[in-house]
């Protein structure tokens, strides 16, 4: 009967040690699914969307690198480099966050106004956007500063409409014409 009682509790204590391994090496190797993007997760491009009666749009379209998966906050800074008599004004964004993974897209509408005479007219050098993280989860940094050429043709730059409205990030492909 002590052999037997012996037997059963050593048979408990390794089942307990196995189970403890096994969570052990499932949460090491786990990585979470709600982690910020890093600017090294990710590939950007502008994307024209359209013009009419004056207006311009376009899109800053952000795409999960194969093997990557990260969130986006609702909205990023977005700046403009070069065009320095243009506003870049951030609309409100209270939208969810928006998940990549493995190639998937989401993208940040652009809008803004090219009507004025061309001296009045501004190109930028590129735009901005900051990404949300510095570190994966893996611990690779990255620079949070995307730098995107732009191509997307003149800006207004006049007193009376010198901005280019920037909207919430958006999950799925930029809108292309």
């Amino acid at each position: 009967m002590n052999t037997l009682r012996r037997t059963v509790a050593a048979l408990a204590v390794a089942v307990a040690a196995a189970g403890l391994t096994a969570l052990a090496a499932g949460t090491a190797n786990a990585m979470p699914t709600d982690f910020n993007c890093t600017s090294g997760q990710l590939t950007t491009k502008l994307v024209y969307g359209g013009a009419g009666a004056g207006n311009r749009e376009g899109f800053i379209q952000l795409t999960a690198k194969p093997g990557e998966t990260c969130t986006l906050p609702a909205s990023l800074p977005v700046d403009l480099v070069g065009a320095h008599d243009v506003l870049v004004n951030q609309l409100p964004a209270d939208g969810p966050a928006v998940q990549l993974t493995n190639g998937s897209s989401a993208y940040i509408p652009l809008h803004w106004t090219a009507i004025e005479a061309p001296a009045q007219q501004q190109t930028p050098l590129a735009i901005d956007v900051t990404a949300p993280q510095e570190t994966t989860p893996r611990g690779d940094q990255s620079d949070p500063q995307i730098s995107v050429p732009w191509n997307l043709g003149d800006v207004d730059a006049s007193a009376a409409s010198h901005t280019i409205d920037v909207g919430a990030v958006t999950p799925g492909l930029a809108p292309a014409v």
